[in-house]
């Protein structure tokens, strides 16, 4: 891999680990955190965020999407869409590696959770109200926010009041902790294709002891809606004109 891809996968990898790393805390029985609720895994994936961001960073890639729905926004923006393929092939690779780990770790919890939809949900997201038009919406804004927010945290405007970039991985930390408390609760806030799609395709593949289904009828709204909502602030941002 050469270090854009390998930060990319890197950066992925951790944030699935993290992130549903903390679903699987307060979903499967006997961990010690469960039942802990949705204050905690917001908090999580804001966490989980952040040190992706950093790994992806450290490992090569100064671009840090770990999104293919960030890496699509900002190919609109630009215009340049070669990185979009690429990087994206690496974000779903490196979320499909964090859901095994995910697995891993938690290894002997997964006997002792009957509940089917809990060991789903730590992998993937499902919609706490299934309509597939009112789903897709939600996903679209929330990516759209993340977006939009993102290049304002990394646009000229805000350099010039003193942000530094260093504080950029924080900021987007705090952003997806917004999304999660505002707006998470219709579908599970997946707002990246990879985050849903890697761990979901890990959860099909692995051995996980009582699993059912793997939610592949609901699977495309979590692809689809985050590109949507992508392309569409990757639009707004390019008319104007402040990256």
């Amino acid at each position: 891999m050469t270090p854009p891809i390998l930060g990319e996968f890197m950066g992925t990898m951790i944030l699935i680990l993290l992130g549903d790393g903390v679903v699987a805390n307060v979903l499967l029985k006997r961990s010690k955190a469960e039942g802990a609720g949705w204050m905690v895994i917001a908090s999580g994936w804001a966490f989980a965020v952040m040190s992706g961001v950093f790994t992806a960073i450290a490992f090569g890639s100064s671009d840090a999407h770990i999104n293919p729905a960030v890496t699509l926004g900002f190919a609109v923006t630009s215009g340049n869409y070669s990185k979009l393929v690429p990087y994206a092939i690496a974000q779903v690779s490196g979320a499909f590696v964090g859901g095994v780990l995910v697995w891993l770790h938690f290894l002997p919890h997964w006997k002792e959770t009957e509940n089917q939809d809990f060991k789903l949900l730590v992998f993937s997201t499902m919609p706490a109200i299934r309509n597939f038009a009112t789903n897709l919406i939600s996903e679209i804004i929330g990516t759209m926010v993340l977006l939009l927010v993102v290049a304002a945290i990394s646009s000229k405007p805000a350099a010039a009041t003193g942000l530094t970039p260093g504080l950029r991985p924080y900021l987007v930390a705090a952003l997806v902790w917004g999304i999660g408390l505002s707006l998470g609760g219709p579908t599970g806030y997946a707002i990246n294709p990879a985050r849903d799609l890697g761990p979901r395709i890990a959860h099909a593949a692995l051995p996980i002891a009582g699993k059912g289904g793997s939610g592949w009828s609901y699977a495309v709204v979590p692809v689809i809606g985050p590109l949507i909502g992508g392309g569409l602030a990757g639009l707004i941002i390019r008319s104007a004109h402040f990256m």
